[in-house]
């Protein structure tokens, strides 16, 4: 028998978001973790805010809203805000129930300003990698640390020269003007992004465009891939090396800990540092055009070889990041809410990994 299209709205509802989401959804076991270090960060949050006046949106829903759009790649807070008013699954997610009202996009954003500080995103980052810890998930030996370029929010038509004025537009268009590059060099001493003007001009490798961007570092323990330290510096070209001392001193203590790397960390001012700090440095060999820093002493070992498998591993963190993240093309300017946006999204991605492993 053929059912009826009827299409008559119902007054009431008897039914809670909370039975519409399936028992083994994975949402579930990532908001149980992330709900414990939320209870932890209560006392944090409270001096962020006056003990009197109008109530703001609860920090728990904002953050919740946050690690929503980082785990389903909402590419705006706007557009966020507005999948939050129908979508029932990121309402039972966030703590609304089907008849609040949703924040207003500007509100929400002034005040993830206010409460997703770099200091409270390694807060969080921290209560996660707590929570890891005590599944038995970290290791204290065995490390990789890498760095990769995060594309600024700023054109390349706003990289101008800082002490004189760029020539000036050819059409009638002020918004989006057209710019003449063309026999003129361009360097970060000599220019600045009027946009960002902490981005710097960048590039991967030999036969790479240069863009403005900023360099994301994370250090991965080898045991499950989970990254135990994350941060946003400037693009420098040393800045990878420079964040890999910081990252060993942070390691470094009684016993022998190895640490892994590409090629990029093959010097032998950086391996000097590594030895000095007893870290065992296997990155690998850069011996194309020069004499590699790393010899038999540590390349005879198997444990090398095995560093050398597990720190491809810490691709997949930079891939997730910039493919689901997203943090391929950023949405914000300045080193410090670049990085606190960064940590934010790695954690994220810990606890999409905490969930296969605590499951499996």
């Amino acid at each position: 028998m053929r059912g009826d299209d009827h299409q008559q709205a119902h007054m009431f509802s008897y039914v809670a978001p909370e039975q519409r989401v399936p028992q083994d959804h994975p949402l579930r076991a990532i908001r149980k973790i992330a709900d414990v270090v939320f209870e932890g960060m209560s006392s944090e949050f409270d001096k962020h805010y006056a003990q009197i006046g109008r109530p703001s949106i609860a920090p728990e829903k904002l953050l919740r809203a946050l690690l929503l759009q980082a785990l389903y790649s909402v590419r705006s807070e706007r557009l966020l805000i507005e999948e939050l008013d129908y979508n029932m699954l990121f309402r039972w997610f966030v703590g609304l129930n089907m008849d609040d009202r949703v924040w207003d996009p500007t509100t929400f954003t002034k005040n993830r300003k206010k409460v997703l500080s770099e200091e409270m995103s390694e807060r969080f980052f921290a209560g996660v990698l707590e929570q890891a810890n005590g599944y038995g998930l970290l290791s204290d030996e065995h490390f990789t640390v890498d760095g990769t370029l995060l594309e600024a929010s700023a054109s390349f038509k706003s990289f101008k020269r800082k002490e004189k004025e760029e020539k000036g537009p050819t059409d009638d268009d002020p918004g989006n003007p057209n710019v003449d590059f063309h026999g003129e060099k361009r360097s970060n001493e000599t220019h600045q992004s009027t946009t960002d003007p902490e981005a710097r001009l960048a590039r991967k490798g030999k036969g790479k465009e240069a863009k403005l961007s900023y360099t994301g570092h994370l250090l991965m323990e080898n045991r499950n891939g989970l990254a135990v330290y994350a941060c946003v510096t400037e693009a420098t070209g040393t800045a990878e090396r420079e964040i890999g001392v910081a990252f060993a001193e942070e390691i470094s203590g009684q016993k022998r800990v190895t640490l892994g790397g590409d090629k990029n960390y093959d010097t032998h001012d950086f391996v000097k540092k590594m030895r000095e700090l007893k870290v065992t440095p296997h990155v690998a060999q850069n011996d194309t055009n020069r004499k590699s820093a790393i010899d038999g002493r540590t390349t005879r070992h198997e444990g090398y070889q095995v560093s050398q498998k597990k720190r491809k591993r810490v691709e997949e963190i930079f891939g997730w990041l910039k493919t689901v993240g997203p943090m391929r093309k950023l949405r914000h300017r300045g080193t410090e809410q670049v990085g606190s946006i960064f940590i934010f999204a790695t954690a994220a991605y810990n606890l999409v990994r905490m969930r296969k492993l605590i499951t499996t």
